[in-house]
């Protein structure tokens, strides 16, 4: 966001100006988190999951750093090399349960500044290229968990990189040319942990160039706000630094301490017991089911149990197997198409009352897709998947084109002040917008003029 009114870098010392005329990155930085970059001044703490998530990507990438030096990946040390790393590295059992718990956090974090997306329509214009940006860092990060998943080499880490990998070959004519390119054979093994490994290494940093440019992209236009309402000026920001530098360091604190307090005294709350078995090709889990993120996604993929078929003729067109896999990308892949589905002129959901009811109804169903994807394959749980997968495709395909069509929005406010402070004087409007009027075309995010 580039405003007249935003405060200038000035070096005040002779190696500051010389650091300056030779690499600006003091004023690279001042302009992107400093007093130099305005910020709504309406932000709330849903705000705040950005910074969280930038955070958790170092701390992944600075423990997996350290880890990757004390492991090997071979299928005979794999698994004995994560006991040697709990036990004769110093702090090893500190890396290795804070990077574990540091993946969940960061997908907390992810989940919810994807949900706030959601409901504040971060995705509409001008700022879909921050949105896609956004799917490209999910896409990335749900590749690189599970590759790290594979590495302890436990028995959930066996039979899930099967049984995933498997889901290639359902692919017609390259799927199992697919599967054992990846795999390196028709099982997981060496080769597999050696690939997967690399990946794993390499994968964090491409995520943060993409972040890097996620952030690039989010400075053009500005952040959003709760109201929906574009900034329009001075009055209607503050500087990121000190106003939300100290809101995200509380904030920050606060979620550390959480963090802390799972990695010291419930370090395996969150994963599956199985793992700390070695990987046994011979001996199958009761349940084999991923890490808890994957749990909606792996409900899409597990609710497909039919063939599609010609009707009366028994011609199968696509199989169950497929099915599941089209569906379990399609889920993600119908998020780079949000700013086209939902064409309301308002962003915000807290003034589009039919919106935000069906928002609620989907929160619900992520909710069940969450407990579902760990449950057993079997009834009722298998239906419930079937119901709510259906409901996943039409909230996004149906009900979001429809609802942005029909509904009558609420009275928005004229300006981020007058959405602050009830009242904007410079605006020229009334404390509180009139319940009826019309669309303004002019206006921003639609706001509504005063009836006549």
């Amino acid at each position: 966001m580039s405003f007249a009114w935003a405060n200038q870098y000035e070096p005040k010392t002779d190696f500051t100006k010389w650091i300056d005329e030779k690499l600006p990155l003091p004023r690279l930085v001042y302009s992107a988190i400093g007093a130099g970059y305005p910020v709504p001044r309406n932000l709330n703490y849903m705000w705040n999951f950005g910074v969280l998530a930038g955070f958790f990507l170092v701390f992944q990438i600075i423990t997996g750093v350290v880890l990757a030096m004390h492991y090997a990946a071979n299928t005979e040390v794999a698994f004995g090399q994560i006991e040697h790393i709990m036990r004769d590295v110093n702090y090893g059992w500190l890396m290795k349960y804070g990077h574990a718990n540091g993946a969940s956090f960061f997908f907390m974090v992810i989940y919810l500044h994807i949900f706030r997306g959601f409901y504040y329509s971060s995705y509409k214009a001008p700022r879909e290229m921050i949105w896609l940006l956004g799917v490209v860092i999910f896409l990335l990060m749900m590749a690189t968990a599970f590759m790290g998943y594979v590495l302890p080499w436990g028995q959930m880490s066996f039979w899930g990189a099967k049984v995933i990998t498997g889901l290639f070959g359902a692919i017609p004519f390259i799927g199992e040319p697919l599967q054992v390119w990846l795999v390196g054979g028709y099982a997981p093994n060496d080769s597999t942990l050696n690939r997967f490994f690399s990946l794993h290494f390499l994968l964090p940093f491409v995520i943060l160039g993409v972040v890097i440019l996620h952030i690039w992209a989010l400075h053009i236009p500005g952040s959003s706000n709760p109201s929906g309402v574009e900034v329009k000026k001075e009055s209607d920001t503050v500087p990121f630094h000190p106003y939300y530098t100290a809101k995200d360091g509380w904030f920050l604190g606060l979620i550390l301490t959480f963090f802390a307090t799972m990695v010291f005294f419930a370090p395996n709350l969150l994963g599956h017991p199985d793992n700390w078995v070695e990987a046994n090709p011979l001996s199958t889990p009761a349940l084999i089911v991923p890490e808890w993120y994957f749990y909606p996604f792996y409900a899409i993929l597990r609710a497909f149990t039919g063939d599609l078929t010609i009707p009366f003729t028994g011609i199968v067109l696509i199989e169950a197997k497929l099915l599941g896999v089209i569906a379990m990308f399609a889920s993600i892949l119908v998020w780079f198409f949000l700013p086209w589905l939902d064409k309301s002129p308002v962003r915000s959901g807290a003034y589009r009352p039919l919106f935000k009811k069906f928002f609620w109804v989907f929160v619900v169903c992520m909710a069940g897709l969450f407990y579902l994807g760990g449950a057993k394959p079997e009834e009722p749980f298998i239906v419930l998947s079937q119901i709510f997968t259906a409901y996943y495709f039409l909230h996004f395909l149906v009900i979001l084109p429809i609802v942005s069509q029909i509904e009558i929005p609420k009275p928005m406010p004229f300006s981020i002040t007058e959405a602050v402070l009830g009242r904007d004087d410079d605006a020229g409007s009334p404390p509180t917008p009139p319940a009826a009027g019309k669309p303004d075309s002019d206006a921003p995010d639609g706001a509504l003029q005063p009836a006549e």
